[in-house]
């Protein structure tokens, strides 16, 4: 049994044709197949819905129908009497969605002209250069509008030709049923004019570009980190007929650095101290990336403290400040000892366990069971 129409598009029978129209786009924008590749059932729901719109929106059929149901517009006939300004109509109403024009046009000489593709190439830089910053000179092999015909691919004197397949238009209709479906021409990719093949230009055969080797150097600033993209203006692919050419965007990889460990803008870094050092306390001097940093330990210090000097990590991306140096400090404990040194510590092991508590064990007897 057919589908009430008006329960198809959510409405009641008093509705007016702009609650109608408002009622099928959303219906339309939610099952189009383009936005739901390969769902039988979507399709379906999508043409259910035209065909109801078709009918509401036109309103000599739905005086038809309201009176005397789909049996009554066989008689009418049907689907297949609908002329192609209900194809226009749903144009209208679907075409800021779905690249559908309102009203189709013949693309002038001027609509021609296109930009060129974006291109995209991975780089690779040392910890240092992303710290510093550096001009790295890469070599590339691009497509480039040709010489000859200055990205027009037709021969001197020659003219672009209107395209068969879609006579002019930039797009041909795909019709199924009582419902049609604009896409872009695959004969001249919507530009409604085509290079015939008596007509090209002997140089790129009629493409408009020509594949060329190019040495190009591109600035990476300071502060840049794995997985950014540099954008490098007009050195992407060539336009054609007078189009300005793409972009190249460079997607940086930064090595690992042996020492510093990066997060965002700051540094981390894991000083090695002595047992001597923790214990009195001491200054030490580490030598970033640009610069030497002192840093002074305090007594008592803890394998694990973390300190912090400010403004000391990576430099800011496009600022004119740095990220912090976080260093942890490791207590390192010696596997090889003198004879001397040995006697130091089990001396120390034994006044430090006049003040370490119960059921604890100090440092220094811990040590001294390494060379029990």
């Amino acid at each position: 049994m057919p589908k009430d129409y008006y329960d198809l598009l959510g409405v009641n029978r008093e509705a007016d044709t702009s609650e109608i129209k408002k009622a099928y786009r959303k219906i339309a924008m939610k099952f189009h197949p383009d936005k739901n590749p390969g769902d039988k059932e979507a399709e379906e729901k999508f043409k259910e819905a035209a065909e109801a719109y078709a009918v509401l929106s036109d309103a000599e059929k739905r005086r038809i129908y309201d009176q005397y149901g789909h049996q009554g517009l066989k008689g009418n006939g049907g689907f297949g009497g609908f002329d192609q300004t209900i194809f226009a109509d749903f144009e209208d109403i679907l075409g800021s969605f779905f690249g559908f024009g309102g009203g189709r046009k013949r693309q002038s000489s001027g609509s021609r002209v296109r930009p060129g593709r974006d291109m995209q190439m991975g780089i690779k830089i040392t910890f240092e250069e992303a710290f510093h910053g550096v001009e790295k000179t890469l070599d590339l092999t691009r497509p480039e509008a040709c010489d000859s015909c200055d990205g027009s691919g037709l021969k001197k004197g020659a003219r672009l030709q209107t395209c068969g397949t879609c006579g002019g238009y930039g797009q041909v209709q795909m019709q199924s049923g009582f419902f049609a479906i604009s896409r872009t021409c695959p004969h001249c990719q919507g530009a409604g004019q085509v290079v015939q093949p008596g007509d090209q230009c002997g140089e790129c055969r009629g493409k408009g570009l020509i594949e060329r080797q190019r040495s190009i150097t591109v600035p990476i600033q300071a502060g840049v980190d794995t997985g950014m993209r540099v954008r490098v203006r007009g050195q992407g692919e060539g336009g054609l007929f007078g189009g300005p050419a793409g972009d190249l965007y460079l997607v940086i990889q930064v090595e690992e650095h042996p020492d510093f460990e990066r997060k965002d803008y700051d540094l981390y870094y894991r000083l090695p101290i002595g047992f001597s050092q923790a214990a009195l306390g001491t200054t030490v001097e580490i030598q970033t990336l640009d610069k030497a940093v002192q840093l002074d330990i305090p007594a008592g210090t803890q394998s694990g403290t973390r300190f912090r000097v400010r403004h000391a990590g990576f430099p800011v991306l496009g600022q004119k400040t740095h990220g912090d140096l976080f260093v942890e400090a490791i207590i390192h404990t010696p596997t090889k000892l003198s004879k001397r040194e040995k006697e130091i510590f089990l001396e120390l092991a034994k006044l430090e366990e006049q003040t370490t508590p119960i059921g604890e064990r100090s440092v220094f007897q811990k040590v001294k069971d390494l060379f029990q």
